[in-house]
């Protein structure tokens, strides 16, 4: 009988959950926004997952918890920081041919830059906790005052040939100049690129001061964005590696460190 291990991520916005069989390989994996009770959504999507893969719950050996709810997580066993469980997740989701040597991730509510040694030791961090600027929700904000879905984003910011200057870091006031540029009938899709580069540059800031090297993987829901990734290339001057599932590092690196705990 195969066993598994389970990996969640609970996010502030999304839970992501992810099973590893005992080989490491990917045996299912769910996203649902996370709500108000985490830790029944959690156990719902373990036994669904589990239900759906033909898995029976004894089988699922050890579940780790990560990400900004992972205290709130009773089915868990255990829980680790999202520091570990990103650096842990980075050369699993990573495309095969990069060594990857920085994850940059962003998320909702933060975001994070990790470095690691050869080894995939950490070397250094940096969060983003105290603003909105540089995460998803500086997005979420200013893709409303567009009258965007924030999927949108991405595609248009990549239509732009002259991006605007967006010089708040501030949500409130970055908005503010997103509804002017638009009253001034300003093109949208120079807008959002605007907006890209403004992100880009706070989040570089922050990768440059915890010493950025490359490879760089971009993790998070910002991963499932292109617009993202061009800005921090230019900003960087580094190429930017996207998992095909950016959302889920940190749940596959929750999973990885469950399995070697057994």
């Amino acid at each position: 009988m195969i066993n598994y291990f389970a990996g969640i991520d609970a996010g502030s916005t999304y839970i992501k959950v992810v099973l590893l069989d005992e080989n490491g390989r990917l045996a299912g994996f769910d996203h649902k926004p996370t709500g108000i009770d985490a830790d029944t959504t959690s156990k719902q999507m373990i036994e669904a997952l589990a239900a759906d893969k033909g898995i029976d719950l004894d089988q699922i050996k050890n579940i780790l918890a990560t990400g900004y709810g992972r205290r709130n997580i009773d089915i868990a066993h255990n829980t680790i920081t999202e520091i570990k469980a990103h650096a842990a997740g980075a050369g699993w989701s990573a495309p095969k041919s990069c060594s990857i040597r920085t994850v940059i991730d962003i998320g909702g509510q933060d975001s994070k830059v990790i470095v690691m040694d050869e080894l995939g030791e950490i070397v250094s961090f940096a969060m983003n906790d105290k603003c909105a600027a540089g995460t998803g929700r500086f997005l979420e904000s200013l893709a409303r005052a567009l009258e965007l879905d924030i999927n949108e984003l991405g595609p248009m910011s990549l239509k732009s040939n002259m991006p605007l200057t967006i010089n708040s870091t501030c949500v409130v006031f970055a908005e503010s100049e997103v509804i002017s540029l638009v009253a001034r009938k300003k093109k949208r899709e120079d807008i959002v690129a605007g907006i890209h580069r403004s992100l880009a540059k706070r989040i570089s800031g922050m990768a440059r001061k915890a010493g950025v090297i490359p490879e760089i993987l971009l993790t998070g829901g910002g991963g499932l964005n292109e617009g993202i990734a061009e800005a921090l290339e230019e900003e960087l001057f580094m190429d930017i590696h996207v998992p095909d599932h950016p959302q889920l590092n940190g749940g596959i690196g929750a999973a990885l460190i469950a399995k070697l705990e057994i």
